[in-house]
């Protein structure tokens, strides 16, 4: 029998598994450090069988901090539910250290609950249902102060412990970079033996080439862990301006934008949202913005289109 990994384990599946100094004085580490010995993490079980009816997966990423990823996510969700109402829909939020879906979900403040079969996530619809650690914290104030080990550990409870039930899609809303994380979770859903793998993602940034720069790493990890790349979501492409209505670019498109560093790389773009002040508030509120008709809406509708044409 295997002893206990130590605080800093990389995990029996990465490539610095009983080389890094966190595993010196391991009494696993010959097993890690040997290719032909390395067991697979027996979590992974327990996901797919916790996963088996849910058909797609879907990351939604960026290299970059503050460009919309929840809020995207949350859009996103609000209008494929919307328009596929006979579809069920999941969203997980695996940012661990700042979980925003409670609030753009309008779900703060509730409880999960658990059963025999395990936690039930948050109803936010009749078709949409939400898990977040936002739900198990006593404050939506508290600090979640945790090494990677401990945030994976979490992910792997959300993804095996908790009753999805039948989803036709699950969203999981991710942490900005390429880090535990992103390969906790994709290492649990990865299924390498599959002709063709249920787990995407798709990929959000804002025009400007600071974002765009950490966007490209974005790409090749994604390339790298063999994820399709459905598209990418250029946020914030410009401001509309909710007296006048006129639009304008807060953050310049110098190197070409979005579009530019698709053909550059070459991934799909689904579309330009523009930065909304109405919508901003609706999310902030938690409310639901599918009944609103402007710029936003109808960019999102069309990049809901590509989407489910993907699938």
């Amino acid at each position: 029998m295997q002893a206990p990994p130590p605080e800093h384990c990389p995990g029996v599946e990465s490539e610095q598994a009983g080389k890094v100094s966190a595993c010196a004085g391991c009494p696993n580490q010959s097993i890690c450090s040997d290719p032909s010995k390395k067991m697979e993490d027996p979590g992974k079980a327990l996901v797919a069988a916790a996963m088996k009816d849910v058909k797609h997966k879907l990351l939604i990423l960026s290299g970059k901090g503050g460009v919309g990823k929840s809020t995207v996510t949350t859009l996103l969700t609000r209008y494929l539910a919307r328009s596929c109402p006979e579809s069920n829909f999941g969203v997980l939020d695996i940012d661990i250290c700042g979980p925003s879906q409670p609030r753009l979900l309008g779900a703060l403040g509730e409880n999960v609950h658990q059963s025999g079969s395990g936690w039930s996530p948050v109803g936010i619809d009749d078709n949409v249902c939400l898990m977040s650690i936002g739900f198990l914290l006593g404050s939506v104030d508290d600090a979640i102060i945790w090494r990677g080990p401990k945030k994976n550990g979490m992910i792997r409870q959300f993804l095996s412990e908790v009753d999805w039930g039948n989803l036709d899609l699950l969203l999981l809303d991710t942490p900005p970079g390429t880090s535990d994380e992103h390969l906790s979770v994709v290492s649990y859903l990865r299924d390498d033996s599959a002709p063709q793998s249920a787990l995407s993602a798709i990929i959000v940034t804002t025009p400007q080439e600071v974002a765009l720069l950490d966007v490209r790493k974005e790409i090749n990890f994604c390339k790298k862990q063999r994820i399709p790349i459905i598209g990418v979501i250029e946020n914030m492409a410009s401001f509309r301006c909710g007296h006048c209505g006129n639009s304008s670019e807060i953050f310049p498109a110098k190197t070409g934008g979005a579009a530019a560093m698709c053909a550059e790389m070459g991934v799909p773009l689904l579309g330009s949202l523009p930065l909304d002040p109405l919508v901003t508030k609706a999310c902030d509120a938690g409310e639901d913005i599918t009944a609103m008709r402007n710029e936003t809406t109808e960019a999102l509708a069309s990049i809901c289109a590509k989407i489910k044409a993907s699938f």
